[in-house]
């Protein structure tokens, strides 16, 4: 029998998967975020668009609580980031959200199993056995598993990554230009994965993107440009 999503809790189907309200976000004198509010919405697959510079990833780094605010809110599940202490924020991102680094992130001296179960594992968790095969099966790393970084190559590595992202079942999976680093190919591989992990799997997942061709894949496509969301 296929193993189904957990369940959340009613309060937290109530709310979005995740949220901004009013996110302001200063370096200096650069205004990366100009009072952006949106949500994103469970069980979809969203992609945030804009040339550089544009706010698109600082937005995705301080909802996914990875940057703070200078001003306005951000919640996951209804939970407001700015309200948790700093052990309470790790354990949020740690057990609630999935990353997805365009860069993979991998640990060189681990093997694809070891990356893909280390959340679990710094979070003292066992994994959901059922529901990690799931995912390996689904992401086509089963005759690779005890293959290290260097021995995979880009498009694996990159599903590594999404594995890792996904194997805590996270409420929500962010991926920062997931297909940044990857030939034509294994972009298309890897975004008919990311398709079938909401399809299949009911995973809510927002992806900062520039390429037109990849935010195809998701349901929804937010555009910014100066700090804002224009479209």
């Amino acid at each position: 029998m296929p193993v189904q999503p957990a369940r959340p809790t009613l309060a937290v189907m109530t709310a979005p998967a995740a949220s901004a309200s009013a996110a302001v976000k200063h370096y200096g004198d650069v205004h990366a975020l100009d009072g952006v509010t949106v949500d994103f919405e469970r069980g979809a697959f969203t992609a945030i668009m804009g040339p550089s510079g544009s706010g698109k990833s600082t937005l995705m780094h301080c909802v996914a609580g990875l940057d703070s605010l200078t001003a306005g809110e951000v919640a996951i599940g209804g939970t407001v980031l700015s309200r948790l202490s700093d052990r309470e924020l790790t354990e949020l991102r740690r057990e609630r959200i999935g990353f997805v680094f365009q860069a993979f992130n991998l640990l060189p001296a681990l093997d694809a199993q070891e990356n893909i179960t280390l959340p679990a594992r710094l979070g003292g968790k066992p994994s959901d056995a059922e529901w990690l095969d799931l995912v390996i099966d689904t992401v086509g790393l089963r005759d690779r598993l005890d293959h290290r970084p260097a021995e995979l190559s880009g498009g694996q590595q990159q599903r590594v990554a999404v594995a890792r992202a996904l194997a805590t079942r996270p409420e929500i999976v962010f991926a920062d230009e997931p297909t940044g680093n990857l030939d034509s190919r294994s972009s298309a591989e890897l975004l008919k994965f990311l398709r079938r992990a909401v399809d299949e799997l009911g995973q809510t997942l927002v992806m900062v993107t520039h390429d037109p061709a990849a935010a195809e894949s998701a349901d929804r496509v937010l555009h910014m440009l100066d700090g804002r969301i224009v479209s």
